[in-house]
């Protein structure tokens, strides 16, 4: 029987790999955006209760059990973070989001970057830098942002750290992209949910990066009501900075 971690990590690549299939049967737009997203769920769903039946499961495409609130594992998936940019063929910058909550807290998180080929999971080895998810350095310092709902501070955050702004799509995909080298810090204010941060944050912690609220207190996940607006997600020398500079 696979570990919680190995399971999370086979699950995130298993679904990344159906999506990727699904955008190769000639669907576009919003169509192939659905595809995937129920897709996706579905086999998620299915391979979570065939391994983990006794668990639950809050997931952004299936209506919410509210007994998980009584739980005490719950799996926190998004079945396809990033559906506009998936819709959109050629980007790369979408995830698939696994993680397990136990008992008040993360315990296990993946990430699968389809279009690129890796899955990121919440253990402690370290990530070489790489390219892929945000376009290439110009030797600043680097904030990753939503290209559709940047936070007002987010310049100010740039400014803080000597550094510009880059728009990535899918939270998993910012996230990462701190994790990969490409960025500095990930910052977001204005509308997230538990399965948006959920597993790219038990990935990032695992791997030594500050996570937080922006105003540093902590993520608490498993809540009754699932909206977790924002999110710092940064190298933790920069978190203090980051933090101050949001609070001015």
């Amino acid at each position: 029987m696979s570990t919680d971690i190995e399971l999370a990590g086979e699950l995130a690549t298993a679904a990344g790999e159906l999506l990727m299939t699904i955008r190769g049967e000639g669907l576009t737009g919003k169509e192939l955006g659905k595809a995937g997203d129920q897709r996706s769920n579905a086999f998620l769903l299915e391979r979570l209760a065939a391994e983990r039946p006794d668990d639950r499961v809050l997931s952004e495409e299936s209506s919410d059990d509210k007994r998980r609130l009584t739980a005490d594992r719950v799996w926190i998936i998004d079945p396809l973070d990033g559906t506009r940019e998936y819709g959109m063929g050629g980007r790369a910058d979408w995830a698939v989001h696994v993680a397990l909550w136990e008992r008040g807290d993360l315990t296990v998180g993946a990430v699968a970057l389809p279009a690129l080929g890796p899955t990121y999971v919440s253990n402690a080895e370290p990530v070489a830098p790489q390219e892929g998810v945000a376009p290439p350095r110009n030797g600043m310092a680097r904030v990753v942002v939503s290209g559709s709902r940047p936070p007002e501070f987010a310049q100010a955050v740039a400014d803080a750290l000597d550094g510009e702004l880059t728009s990535v799509g899918s939270a998993g995909a910012k996230t990462m992209a701190v994790l990969r080298g490409e960025a500095d810090a990930y910052v977001h204010a204005g509308g997230q949910y538990e399965w948006d941060s959920a597993a790219p944050v038990a990935v990032a912690r695992a791997k030594g990066l500050w996570c937080s609220r922006i105003d540093g207190s902590p993520l608490i996940y498993n809540q009754d009501d699932v909206y977790l607006p924002d999110l710092v997600v940064c190298r933790p020398e920069l978190a203090e900075k980051v933090l101050a500079t949001i609070a001015g």
